[in-house]
């Protein structure tokens, strides 16, 4: 097995397709496809299924790809190593982040590149599944993420900001005058939350599933300050963090009960496997900064 061969397959996978694998990696397409199928043979396992318009991986393919790009990463990361005891921080890092607005990344990220300006960065928004998913298949060095009562898998974390999830209301709807709200009250109520995936959905559902119903989920957006909008427009109740809906003077935020629901922000990173000194540098910034 050859560091070329895992560099080709993390290509195609990432390409979805020969023949601009090729063009990335500056060389011709069969012998992109000579050395994978070369790799195939000495697993005994196909890795990639061609018989598509775009390659995907086969099942084994899937499982074996984190470990490619760790097997990459820890290589990058001899020569990065290096540098860093050299006193040079170079190389990529990527983040990823959940819509908030708890958490300065901008000054994080502007503070440094003016550290490390040979370090290229890249910033993702995406849902906190799909960021867990990512720090996991090595995609990203580190991500807030949101979560609920379970903390994934797999991952360091260190909390960045904890609190309240409540029930927001319109200052007309039928439930403004009350401060409390139940969680089984909700049951029959017209609800706006954030998408599946996400770290508030995800709480409301567990704690729903434990209270024996589903939620009627009417309208769903992809930031708190959308569904507290919505909410003020008297179409349902929203279920945001407290400190969205208390900014508000349209709206009436209901402290849900039995349970209560408290939701969580985190920086995330791999609890195991290779850290390039940039990534390092990053994630001991970020925890600095935002307090973890």
């Amino acid at each position: 097995m050859e560091l070329r061969q895992l560099e080709y397959f993390v290509a195609v996978v990432e390409e979805a397709n020969f023949t601009r694998a090729a063009e990335r990696l500056h060389v011709a397409q069969p012998g992109v496809s000579a050395q994978i199928r070369r790799l195939e043979r000495e697993l005994g396992q196909e890795l990639l299924d061609r018989s598509g318009r775009s390659v995907r991986t086969t099942e084994v393919g899937a499982a074996v790809l984190p470990y490619a790009r760790a097997a990459l990463a820890a290589v990058s990361g001899v020569r990065l190593t290096v540098e860093e005891l050299t006193g040079l921080v170079r190389g990529h890092v990527a983040i990823g982040t959940v819509t908030s607005h708890n958490v300065d990344l901008p000054t994080l990220l502007a503070d440094f590149h003016e550290d490390h300006p040979a370090v290229e960065i890249t910033l993702t928004e995406d849902s906190s599944d799909r960021l867990v998913e990512g720090l996991r298949g090595g995609r990203l060095d580190a991500a807030v993420i949101a979560f609920g009562t379970t903390p994934p898998p797999g991952l360091a974390l260190h909390i960045v900001t904890e609190e309240p999830v409540v029930a927001a209301v319109g200052p007309d709807h039928e439930l403004a005058k009350r401060s409390t709200i139940p969680l089984d009250a909700l049951r029959d109520q017209v609800l706006i939350s954030l998408p599946r995936g996400t770290g508030i959905r995800s709480l409301l559902n567990e704690a729903c599933a434990a209270a024996g119903f589903t939620p009627h989920i009417a309208f769903e957006a992809g930031t708190p300050t959308v569904l507290a909008q919505l909410a003020a427009r008297g179409l349902g109740i929203a279920i945001v963090p407290e400190g969205i809906a208390k900014r508000r003077d349209d709206l009436r935020a209901l402290t849900i009960t039995r349970p209560a629901l408290r939701g969580a922000l985190a920086l995330a990173w791999r609890a195991e496997g290779p850290v390039s000194p940039a990534a390092r540098a990053l994630i001991g910034r970020a925890r600095r900064l935002l307090g973890a």
